[in-house]
């Protein structure tokens, strides 16, 4: 298992939108739908996990090692899980698609979900 430094070096990498792009994503149609949902409550998990990413953001925006909780620790270990794994099926498609073709796809509007905005690597 990687260690918390390993952790929060890899969140901040991954999570490349700031807190006002994502809480205004999150605000969006294109987020609300994209994604599963895990229960009757309507929001998916994607939309749940931006949610906590704000929240981490804007209670540490120095980004202080110090100032994270257990519960932010592991939550980023979820995000870079998430973002590592989609962002290797992302590769195929940046070579064959364009960016207009990238911006609408399920897999780009999942990851924003999660913090990472595919297009900002493009």
């Amino acid at each position: 298992m990687k260690s918390e430094q390993e952790v929060i070096a890899e969140f901040n990498q991954y999570v490349n939108m700031s807190a006002s792009e994502l809480e205004e994503w999150l605000h969006t149609e294109s987020a609300t739908g994209a994604g599963w949902r895990a229960d009757e409550s309507g929001e998916t998990v994607g939309h749940e996990s931006g949610r906590k990413i704000v929240d981490i953001l804007k209670r540490n925006p120095s980004k202080t090692v110090e100032k994270y909780t257990e519960d932010d620790i592991a939550h980023m270990r979820k995000v870079v899980s998430y973002c590592k794994r989609h962002l290797a099926q992302e590769e195929k498609l940046k070579e064959s698609k364009s960016a207009q073709e990238l911006a609408d796809t399920k897999s780009t509007r999942s990851l924003k979900n999660w913090g990472h905005d595919p297009l900002k690597t493009l």
